[in-house]
């Protein structure tokens, strides 16, 4: 389980770079001599080298080795961070992200593949629920811990904080991680990674496109249909190689099929929050920044507090049961929040989100969970990996959809002003209420016993 934590924490530092440079960007603009809108290219570009690379990822470990594969990923984050922290220019600093991204992309499925290799199925969901924490935890702590550095040092120290993070992470695994490789050296499939990788871009830079505030929505439709016909000869051509990189044949498992499908609606639904609430919270309701980040930050508390309870809920309920019941939560806490108005008191506005909280985690637990815990293990890496990008890609798609529904609001209520109302925000967690509910209708297809071996459910019903 050790090995558990550790892969957690470079998920962690991983995810924490995606979001924590939101609220430094006026400074590093400054530092550069640009405008703060410019350095939106600087995260754009970390985000589509991950899209890019991720596909990759899978085929590395079972050439050169998992534990040689996440290490590299570890030391190049590091000198990638360094080169962030030197960087006086904003080529530079892209350059930088760049690098960044392409050992991100390395890091994120490889040390999911080392967890689930080194787990036992029946400890299997606990290793999950340590190391999907970051994915839940750092888009919350990143931006209100970006501003802190920034106010109170400098925008470089986000970047050379990875310097001690990454040696410790390295040293631990080189010592506890084994360098397993996969049963079968495979050719790279150079033609699937083109038609993947390109799919992957120009969706998530259209993705990237419809969440700015003047969206052009000539290109996103352009980028949209791109990434559609780069998506449909990617899924043509994996079903047609032999040794394709990404292999779909994980999907044929309903367990993995629902975790992808409807498990990706919810992931869209839940990557909202931390876009949406600071901007109702402070646009909306007038709060400054700090007692704004407070209010969030009881998001944060219910997923932690819901760690400790996953395991004996799928125990008693097993995982259909959960994600239907739990989902349901999700969905009535979402709404909830389309009732907050500047006239409501804070301990009812920290109430709901707490339990926002513990719902969100233990579905997003439950999903990433579920999603490997039928398959064969020849199939582990493929299956890992194509989760991994999926995953990526639709928790990136959320602030988007946030954005979108904020847009649809305004449409809807006829602001022209350019300034979201309460009004809006109301309609656009509405909507995505309705998102969280959709999600559901894809887990009623998993059988009573789904993921049993790993759950527990049906020995504790036995």
């Amino acid at each position: 389980m050790r090995v558990a934590y550790l892969v957690a924490g470079a998920f962690f530092m991983e995810n924490l770079d995606g979001t924590v440079i939101a609220t430094a960007l006026p400074q590093m603009a400054r530092s550069f001599a640009i405008g703060p809108v410019d350095l939106n290219l600087g995260m754009t570009a970390y985000l589509l080298t991950l899209a890019v690379f991720i596909p990759a990822s899978g085929w590395f470990a079972d050439r050169f080795g998992a534990r040689s594969v996440f290490g590299g990923a570890i030391v190049g984050f590091t000198a990638a961070s360094v080169l962030c922290a030197m960087s006086n220019g904003l080529w530079e600093f892209t350059a930088a992200r760049v690098l960044q991204g392409i050992a991100g992309a390395m890091m994120v499925p490889v040390g999911r593949l080392i967890v689930v290799r080194a787990t036992e199925k029946r400890d299997l969901m606990r290793a999950i629920g340590i190391i999907v924490w970051p994915g839940l935890v750092a888009p919350v702590l990143g931006p209100p811990l970006g501003g802190f550095i920034t106010t109170y040092a400098s925008w470089r120290w986000i970047f050379l904080l990875n310097i001690p993070l990454g040696i410790v992470a390295l040293a631990l695994a080189l010592a506890w991680i084994r360098n397993d490789r996969g049963p079968a050296k495979k050719p790279f499939d150079g033609f699937g990674f083109a038609l993947s990788g390109g799919a992957c871009v120009t969706l998530m830079y259209g993705i990237e496109l419809l969440g700015r505030q003047d969206a052009p929505w000539d290109e996103v439709g352009i980028l949209a249909a791109v990434a559609f016909a780069l998506g449909s000869l990617a899924w043509r051509h994996a079903r047609r190689h032999p040794h394709p990189l990404l292999d779909l044949g994980a999907l044929q498992v309903p367990s993995f099929a629902v975790a992808i499908w409807g498990g990706s609606l919810f992931r869209i639904a839940i990557s909202t929050a931390p876009f949406l609430l600071p901007l109702l919270f402070q646009v909306g309701f007038g709060l400054d920044a700090f007692h704004s980040g407070l209010l969030v930050l009881t998001l944060f508390a219910g997923n932690l507090a819901m760690k400790t309870a996953t395991t004996p809920v799928l125990k008693r309920w097993g995982f259909r049961t959960t994600l239907i019941g739990n989902g349901l939560v999700v969905v009535v806490a979402a709404a909830a929040c389309a009732g907050f108005t500047p006239a409501t008191p804070w301990p009812v506005i920290a109430a709901v989100l707490f339990v926002n909280g513990l719902a969100r985690s233990m579905q997003f637990t439950s999903l990433t969970t579920l999603s490997l815990a039928e398959i064969p293990a020849p199939q582990m890496s493929a299956a890992s990996t194509l989760s991994s990008m999926v995953q990526q890609m639709t928790m990136g798609m959320g602030i988007a959809f946030g954005a979108l529904c904020l847009r649809l609001g305004a449409a809807i209520e006829r602001n022209a002003t350019g300034t979201p109302s309460v009004m809006d925000f109301r309609i656009a967690f509405g909507l995505v209420a309705v998102v969280a509910l959709a999600a559901l209708f894809d887990v009623r297809r998993l059988a009573p016993d789904a993921g049993a071996e790993v759950s527990g459910h049906r020995r504790a019903d036995a």
